[in-house]
């Protein structure tokens, strides 16, 4: 009688997507923190993919910055750095299959139409199914929305477990924009699965985006990897850090006093020797002592000081 071999899992292969919208600040170096840390404590790979989707916010300049910076901060990740911006026949791809399936449907509406439509959990205009069974006579495809149906559920790695009826709290969501664009939700979703990805550690202001995301992994036949989303840094004010609250680029900092402020934002209590270290031994601890469970389980923290 032979032995059963049982199948094994896949390697783990993590990612950081940065938008190239402006410069790192302390809420980016830790999302990338704790991918990374979490990448390589498993002994797996990191992957590097720069989300120029959105054309309209992409800031010339600002890929290289944040490539430079992640250098000099002692990241490294494998293999060729991925640009969403040459994508775009992978992403035409999965919207023609979502067509084909009845997924997905024309829109003719405008946002001033639903500017008094409820809103979703992430904050924008919940989609009130206008266009849903057909365009209004005389009127013409804007964009492409994906029927939101069902109820997804998924364990967070650290915010724990996660519920969400695709009606009720996103509506049918935009796929391809009005502008030609491909949306951020379809693009994610076809690179993580064309990249292999098995886990996802990211920033919890992507939490309200998972739901959808595993919808369309389940409508493309893609599996869907295991998430945990960190703490979200806020400034003073209690608003997330981000070019248009003014954050402060990180690279204006020393890379081994801003990285030890994120291990201590992430949770990791580090030793205030530590406080001594240069760059290359503060990554040798860090990566002895990583523990993903030790990261606060709320979804906005004010950003460590780090000067």
């Amino acid at each position: 009688m032979s032995a059963l071999t049982l199948p094994s899992a896949p390697a783990y292969i993590g990612r950081f997507a940065p938008s190239p919208s402006g410069a790192l600040h302390f809420g980016s170096l830790a999302a990338a923190m704790g991918s990374y840390l979490d990448a390589r404590t498993h002994g797996g790979r990191w992957l590097l993919r720069i989300e120029d989707v959105d054309t309209p916010r992409t800031v010339p300049g600002a890929a290289e910055h944040i490539i430079a910076t992640l250098a000099r901060f002692g990241f490294e990740w494998d293999g060729d750095i991925v640009w969403q911006s040459q994508r775009s026949e992978a992403y035409r791809a999965a919207l023609e299959h979502l067509q084909a399936a009845g997924h997905a449907f024309a829109c003719a509406c405008t946002r001033r139409e639903m500017a008094d439509s409820g809103l979703a959990r992430d904050g924008s205009r919940r989609y009130p199914g206008t266009c849903r069974e057909g365009l209004p006579a005389g009127r013409s495809a804007r964009a492409w929305r994906v029927r939101a149906q069902g109820v997804v559920g998924f364990e967070d790695g650290v915010q724990g477990w996660q519920q969400e009826d695709l009606a009720a709290d996103s509506g049918d969501y935009v796929v391809l924009r009005a502008d030609g664009l491909f949306a951020y939700q379809l693009a994610v979703v076809v690179d993580d699965a064309d990249a292999g990805i098995t886990h996802v550690v990211r920033g919890a202001d992507l939490l309200d985006s998972t739901a959808r995301q595993i919808h369309l992994q389940g409508l493309l036949g893609l599996p869907s990897p295991y998430y945990a989303h960190l703490p979200v840094a806020t400034n003073a004010a209690g608003e997330k850090l981000s070019k248009q609250t003014l954050a402060r680029a990180i690279d204006t900092h020393p890379p081994a006093h801003a990285l030890l402020a994120a291990l201590r934002f992430l949770g990791q209590a580090p030793p205030a020797a530590l406080g001594r270290a240069n760059t290359a031994e503060l990554w040798q601890w860090a990566l002895h002592h990583w523990q993903l469970s030790a990261v606060p389980r709320c979804r906005h923290a004010p950003a460590v000081d780090i000067d």
